[in-house]
């Protein structure tokens, strides 16, 4: 009897991407099989983002996409999961006809009688608890050479003016210390390097399950693991940093002098319309302590601009902290007004056209401050991850301490080094925001 194909597209964060690998390691459990190509397969799964307005435009068109491969015959049954099917649970099935079955972020666990309901024409729409404990789930891991991420918490507390999240991921819960470290040794024992460390919010890791925060004495076990060389952190909620997770950081060789830290804003009033805890004074004074006790640190952030309230003054204010504290890395985005938040019913919405003006203020004097910062590696010897050759260069190219995957830059090198292993290079030359050099020792 024929296998059953599937082939999955997974779009959205990292954390999207860990419910997607442990899809497939279901649907593979189950005796499917893993097609990478849409049009090879019987069943395509769209596990979906939903977070802001242009994550919904792309899980949309890739249905619909999906959804003329199904016209002509090439595929037989689309299943929408994630983000997006969680937060239209009333509507995606009337709005998209092409989707024939549907799953929220509570029902991932139940995608194999899903594919095969759909595949016999029986339809399934299933929305399970999203504040239910997290179940322990295999991964089929689809990144790589040698990174993996691991997830330490579903759902988010925080409530973001906003921000959607917890009404689609649900609350924050904590998953059990020895069921990550169990994993991480999996994935070390299966060539994982370096673990990235995700959740929405990981400073909060174990406030649900211990009644204290941590994410330190996690930290700390993961960094005896034999095979992980490099921790990478993502993402750290401000006003939940404290002195031992500072010193932690600071200590622990495996753990990369890089932190991530969405701080949104610096203004005070902005900060309070968008109901996040803490001053600006208070970032600060984070930020000068992270300088101060861990020297080579890179600091990467997220930054909203035209938020409802946001004049000329409250966006002079973001520049001149930019300026100041010369951040290494961010990431920086209009406000998008999801229906459903606070901020989407506020009135004093900055023009669309202005608060794009603002991004693009804002990224040109971060293009300054990167391109200073990198500069100063020329001449320095770096580790770098190696991922790989790339024919259009002609050279190897791979990750530092300072680059996380798809976000940040690329160090391409001459040299010979193998996809998954460490090589030390030689930075010679910067150019748009990616170095090169070549390999030394």
């Amino acid at each position: 009897m024929a296998k059953n194909k599937v082939a999955l597209i997974s779009l959205g964060c990292p954390k999207n991407l860990v419910n997607s690998e442990q899809m497939l390691y279901l649907l593979c459990e189950a005796g499917m099989e893993i097609v990478p190509e849409p049009e090879e397969a019987d069943a395509v799964v769209v596990n979906t983002c939903g977070f802001i307005e242009s994550a919904k435009s792309e899980a949309i068109d890739t249905i619909i996409e999906m959804g003329v491969l199904k016209k002509t015959g090439a595929i037989k049954s689309i299943i929408v999961t994630g983000c997006l099917a969680q937060r239209y649970s009333g509507e995606i099935l009337k709005e998209l006809p092409e989707i024939d079955s549907v799953l929220g972020t509570g029902s991932y666990g139940d995608i194999v009688g899903t594919v095969r309901s759909s595949l016999k024409g029986k339809p399934v729409a299933r929305f399970g608890d999203i504040n239910a404990p997290e179940k322990e789930t295999g991964r089929i891991v689809s990144t790589g050479p040698a990174w993996s991420y691991i997830r330490i918490a579903e759902g988010c507390n925080n409530r973001c003016a906003f921000c959607v999240i917890p009404s689609i991921r649900g609350k924050y819960r904590s998953r059990k210390m020895e069921d990550i470290l169990e994993e991480a040794r999996a994935l070390a024992q299966t060539g994982t390097k370096e673990l990235i460390v995700i959740a929405q919010d990981i400073t909060r890791y174990g406030t649900d399950i211990y009644g204290k925060r941590s994410l330190s004495e996690l930290l700390r076990q993961l960094c005896r693991i034999k095979g992980i060389e490099w921790i990478r952190l993502h993402y750290l909620y401000p006003d939940e940093f404290d002195d031992e997770l500072i010193d932690t950081i600071a200590s622990e060789k495996k753990i990369l002098k890089y932190i991530d830290i969405p701080i949104q804003h610096i203004n005070d009033n902005i900060l309070k319309r968008m109901n996040r805890r803490g001053t600006g004074s208070e970032i600060r004074a984070l930020f000068k302590k992270l300088r101060e006790k861990i020297p080579e640190v890179v600091i990467r952030t997220s930054l909203i601009v035209g938020l409802p309230g946001e004049g000329e003054d409250e966006f002079e204010e973001l520049c001149g902290f930019l300026r100041e504290t010369k951040i290494e890395r961010a990431g920086v985005f209009t406000f998008s007004p999801e229906e459903g938040t606070p901020a989407a019913e506020m009135s004093d919405r900055c023009d669309e056209n202005e608060a794009r003006r603002r991004q693009e203020l804002v990224m040109d004097i971060q293009a300054e401050i990167m391109d200073d910062w990198s500069r100063s590696f020329v001449g320095k010897i770096i580790r770098v991850l190696c991922e790989g050759y790339d024919d259009e260069a002609g050279l190897q190219f791979g990750r530092s301490y300072a680059d996380s995957p798809d976000i940040d830059g690329i160090v391409f090198f001459s040299g010979e080094c193998p996809a998954g292993e460490f090589a030390e290079v030689e930075i010679t030359e910067i150019a748009d925001g990616d170095w090169f050099g070549r390999q030394v020792g």
